[in-house]
């Protein structure tokens, strides 16, 4: 006995507008919000979004927008997209061969040093992150919070989280690495990736793009303002 299939409706399409911070033939820059995937099975992900945000390249090798690392659920800030065939490839071989520095700041509880890198295997694999603490406050209830400057090495699952946590200072909101009395929940995690620097792969001009620190940031660290950096790397 054959069953009738049920009439398929249209494709549901992901309505999710972005941030758009630079955009070319080539490559795109977006603002990643929190609260969301970049990728996956589900059908919020910043994947699915970003054919609507961003415009379609001329190239003849066009496809569908790409993002080409990933950032945290929780996490905001800069996320790169390729939006041609050979873009996506560039750029991943540019990550797989560290040409992109990544630069984040997270918020971190408890009296650290000054600075330092943090290295540990995590799944296997070496991993380094270093880190600057930028400012400090008193805080009644977490005694001390850092805004901590983080540059990562190496590109692993949830490393900078990891790294913190296992120093004894783990990112204000983690829910994951943090340790149970001072869990800050309702607020979200602390993490933001500021900006990236990198080569264009085709034009070869020096790219540095920044994503401002969030409002919850600028709350606890009214006075800092990141510093200036030139646009070529």
């Amino acid at each position: 006995m054959l069953s009738i299939p049920d009439e398929v409706g249209p494709k549901k399409t992901l309505i999710f507008p972005l941030k758009v911070l630079f955009e070319d033939e080539h490559l795109a820059v977006i603002h990643k919000p929190a609260g969301i995937v970049v990728s996956g099975n589900q059908f919020k992900t910043i994947a699915n979004a970003l054919a609507q945000n961003i415009q379609k390249s001329s190239h003849p090798d066009a496809t569908k927008p790409q993002p080409v690392h990933r950032l945290d659920y929780a996490t905001t800030g800069v996320l790169l997209v390729g939006k041609t065939n050979e873009s996506i490839r560039a750029l991943n071989r540019m990550f797989e061969d560290k040409l992109v520095e990544k630069t984040y700041y997270a918020v971190s509880i408890g009296e650290m040093n000054p600075q330092g890198t943090i290295t540990s295997e995590i799944d296997g694999k070496q991993s380094q992150s270093n880190y600057t603490v930028c400012e400090s406050v008193s805080s009644k209830r977490f005694g001390h919070l850092n805004l901590v400057k983080l540059s990562p090495q190496t590109g692993r699952r949830h490393q900078l989280r990891i790294h913190l946590a296992s120093i004894g200072h783990p990112i204000l909101g983690d829910k994951d690495y943090g340790v149970e009395p001072f869990i800050l929940r309702g607020k979200g995690l602390y993490l933001h990736a500021h900006s990236l620097r990198f080569t264009h792969p085709f034009t070869g001009e020096g790219v540095f793009l920044e994503d401002e620190l969030p409002q919850k940031f600028s709350r606890l660290f009214p006075n800092f303002q990141p510093v200036a950096i030139g646009q070529n790397p």
